[in-house]
Order: structure tokens, then C-alpha cells, then sequence
């Protein structure tokens, strides 16, 4: 029984959820029989025990009930009422169209007071909170259109709320349209697929060229998504358009909901790591200042934790820009929050990654030793700073043969895709620039236009600056 969808689902609920579901099994509005309440406690004891439920024992207790139904009947009883308690959970912590609900009852029994009351007290509810997202637009056009029907039934001759009606549900439509396509844009940047925009183009000359849709652009939910669609699809504007984004987002970040404001700091974070990765100037510290705009907003949280990836990005940056107290003070403050079994990897990768950019090569591979990299890419990352060092401070002998056995090494794993590529042309550009005779100014640079010709190359601008005078 434990793979049943109902355990799975039980099993996932919080001590609080499960406490007020048994409030919601035991109600008579929602359950008129008994059986499920019995199933119910019995799953409340398993998970408090953390026992396993079994099928034997839900069959017998369901036996002693009286017309009691037949343990799948149960079953399906008990997740159904689940389901509907989920949903009313979510009902109830969400503002999206619940203050429609109330009015509509109203209007259709016929109760002008009621009804009046019900939807202006709808709508300063809605004004009341915080969010200005597309979904408030929504809400909007949904209390508009129940004042339409109200004004239909009792008044005929006079003019209606059409255009707050279209207003609304065309703003609402803008925003979703245009987020939608930000998210489109930014997984075909990464997965290299393709998707049909419908209405998108349209949308966007709409938004262009139409004093009615510059208008539109007045409003945060649709003047983000609006420019974070075109920096990421127009090259030539990309930066005039990120800029427009940023100081968007830094101005009216509390008008989003938190996962909403998590996704549009990411939009932007992701496409300064590819700007940042391109060598292209003043994009390490713009994506820096996104990345403790997300960290002061605790957007790069999740359940309490923060991901390696977004931890070791982080670093990444701001030992581009140079800020190594800062990042040092990072890793500190904040490995705490990383899952336990990655902490202290990542964490000595990091405070290596600091100590070399200080010139600190003793620190830094003292650190390098500390931890066990055996996720493949951390494993690389430590063997790359060690070959940098072994480089810079001329023990050729110990990076001889440390790029004998990371050759072996990116050999033996071809799971890792073009990160095999990437560290393949490390090394062997390492080997290179050992055998370079700098005196000999063609083969100098030859050896700089093959590096900065290459597309997968992490340590790209490491290599040009060893080939610098």
C-alpha cells in the first residue's frame, strides 16, 4: 500500500496539513461515512511512527466497520477528500479569483444589497494586497464582468463597464502572453528547441508602435516580461534592454509574488552568466548585483537550502569581479545552507577558488585537499586550479604529470557531454603553452587566435593572460 497514490500523497503533507485534514476527513459537510476516517487514523499512526502502512492491516480494521467498504473503496474515498482539501488549501491561500465568488452567489439569488456590498468590499480586499502580477489583472476583469452581468440584468439603457472590461482582460492577457514567452526564449537558449508564439509577434509590434499598447508598458507585470523577452532575442538592444529590466525589477520587486520574483531575478541572473561567459565587459558585476539583490530578497532559497549550482555561480562572479573579501564572507555565512552531504566540497572548492585569486597557492591547495570531490565536475574544477597553480608557480614536472592523469581521468567519463570537451581543451592547451617558446611571436599568436577562436573554453581568459607579453 505504500506505493499507492494515497500514502505518496499523505506521506508528503506537513504535520500542520495533517491535522487539518483530519478536521476536514471528520466533517459531515465534506464525509458522511466512517470508513475513511478509520483509514485516515490509521495512516496518521503509520506516518507518526514512521511505519509503513500494509494492506493486512487496513483490510481488518475496515472489517469491523459495519456496511464498511471494501479497502480500494476506501482508498479512493479518502484520496478524493485529500484532493479536495488540497485544493481548498490552495483556494484559501490564494487571492486569485476568490473575491469573485462571493458577489456571483449573491447576484444570481437575486440580492442587489448583497451583491453591492460583497463586490466593493471584493475589491478593496484585492487593492489591499501587495501583488501587481498578472494575476491582479485577472481578478480585476473577473470583478468587472460580474458587475457587467449585474448591470445587464437591472439596468438597459445606460452604458456599461465594456471598457474596464477589455482594459483588464487585455492587460491580464499581455502579461501572461509575455511571460510565457520570456520563459520560451530563455529554454530554447538552452535546450536549442524551438516554439510556436501564436499571437506573440503581433503582441510585441502592438506594443511598439500603438499608443494604446505603450501604454500598456506602464505597468511593471508587462514592461518586465516585455524587456526580458527583447534582451534575450535582440543582440544589437540586449544591454539597453537589460538595463530597462534591472532597474524595473529593483523598483517594483514587491509587487511579485515570491515564486514569480525568483523566476525574474533568474531570467536575468542566467543571461548575465552567458554574457559574463562570452568575456563581455561589465556583466560580471551587473549579474553580481542580481545575485545579492535575489540573496537579500531570499529568492535563492529553497526549503532552506541554497543549490551547489547557484553557490558556486555566485563565487564564479565575484571572483570575476574582484570582490574576494565579499565572496569569502559568502562561503562562510552561507555553506550552512547547503546540503550536507556537498558542504564541505563545495565550500573548500570555494575558499580554494579565493586563496588562488590572492596569490595564496598554499592556502589554496591545502584547501584543495581537504574534501573528497567526487561529483565529476567539482572534480574537474579542483583539478583545473591545480593545474593553474602547478603553471604559475613553475612546477612543470608535478603539471606534467598532473595532465598525464587528468587526461586519463576526462577519458575514462564520457557522461558529463560538452563539459568533456571543455576540460579535453584545457589540457591540451596546457600542454601548449608549456611548449611554447614565447621568444617566437608567430607561434604566440597562433597559439592566442586557436584560443580565442574556441566557443567551449571556461579558462579561455586564463590562457590569454598567460600569453600576455
Amino acid at each position: 500500500m505504500e506505493k499507492t497514490l494515497l500514502w505518496e500523497a499523505f506521506a508528503a503533507l506537513t504535520n500542520a496539513e495533517v491535522r487539518e485534514f483530519g478536521k476536514f476527513v471528520r466533517s459531515p459537510f465534506f464525509n458522511g461515512r466512517q470508513q475513511p476516517v478509520v483509514l485516515f487514523e490509521y495512516l496518521d499512526g503509520c506516518r507518526r511512527s514512521g511505519q509503513l502502512p500494509k494492506e493486512a492491516e487496513v483490510a481488518e480494521l475496515l472489517q469491523k466497520e459495519e456496511g464498511g467498504l471494501k479497502m480500494r473503496q476506501a482508498n479512493s474515498a479518502l484520496l478524493a477528500l485529500l484532493e479536495e482539501f488540497l485544493s481548498v488549501r490552495e483556494w484559501q491561500q490564494s487571492g486569485s479569483a476568490r473575491g469573485a465568488l462571493l458577489p456571483a452567489a449573491y447576484r444570481k439569488r437575486n440580492l442587489p444589497k448583497h451583491f453591492t456590498i460583497a463586490l466593493r468590499e471584493a475589491r478593496q480586499g484585492r487593492e489591499k494586497q501587495p501583488w501587481r502580477d498578472a494575476e491582479y489583472f485577472h481578478d480585476l476583469n473577473l470583478l468587472e464582468w460580474e458587475q457587467y452581468q449585474f448591470d445587464t440584468a437591472t439596468r438597459r439603457t445606460e452604458t456599461f463597464n465594456l471598457q474596464s472590461n477589455s482594459d483588464w482582460m487585455d492587460t491580464a492577457f499581455v502579461a501572461r502572453k509575455l511571460r510565457l514567452g520570456c520563459l520560451a526564449a530563455a529554454h530554447q537558449t538552452v535546450y536549442r528547441t524551438q516554439y510556436r508564439m501564436g499571437l506573440l509577434p503581433v503582441l510585441l509590434e502592438y506594443l511598439d508602435t500603438d499608443s494604446e499598447g505603450q501604454k500598456l508598458l506602464e505597468w511593471p507585470a508587462v514592461a518586465l516580461y516585455y524587456h526580458g523577452y527583447r534582451f534575450q532575442t535582440q543582440p544589437e538592444q540586449a544591454e539597453q534592454h537589460f538595463q530597462a529590466y534591472r532597474a524595473l525589477l529593483a523598483g517594483f520587486a514587491r509587487q511579485f509574488p515570491p515564486d514569480e520574483l525568483r523566476t525574474l531575478y533568474l531570467l536575468a541572473i542566467n543571461f548575465g552568466i552567458k554574457k559574463t561567459n562570452e568575456l563581455r565587459e561589465g556583466w560580471p558585476q551587473a549579474t553580481l548585483d542580481l545575485y545579492r539583490g535575489a540573496l537579500e530578497l531570499g529568492l535563492l532559497l529553497e526549503n532552506g537550502r541554497i543549490s551547489r549550482f547557484a553557490f558556486n555561480n555566485i563565487i564564479a562572479v565575484a571572483l570575476r569581479v574582484g570582490e574576494l573579501d565579499w565572496v569569502e564572507r559568502f562561503i562562510l555565512d552561507h555553506k550552512q545552507l547547503l546540503e550536507r552531504q556537498c558542504r564541505e566540497v563545495a565550500a573548500s572548492l570555494g575558499l580554494a577558488r579565493v586563496a588562488y585569486a590572492r596569490k595564496d597557492y598554499r592556502t589554496a591547495l591545502l584547501h584543495l585537499q581537504r574534501s573528497d570531490y567526487k561529483d565529476l565536475i567539482n572534480n574537474l574544477t579542483a583539478k583545473t586550479l591545480q593545474l593553474k597553480i602547478y603553471y604559475e608557480t613553475d612546477e612543470f614536472e608535478l603539471l606534467k604529470s598532473h595532465l598525464a592523469s587528468m587526461r586519463t581521468y576526462i577519458r575514462r567519463h564520457t557522461s558529463i557531454g560538452y563539459q568533456r570537451t571543455n576540460y579535453s581543451k584545457i589540457v591540451q592547451y596546457t600542454g601548449q603553452l608549456m611548449a611554447l617558446d614565447f621568444r617566437k611571436t608567430d607561434a604566440v599568436v597562433t597559439l592566442r587566435e586557436a584560443i580565442q577562436g574556441e566557443e567551449i573554453l571556461t579558462e579561455k581568459e586564463w590562457f590569454l593572460e598567460q600569453l600576455v607579453g
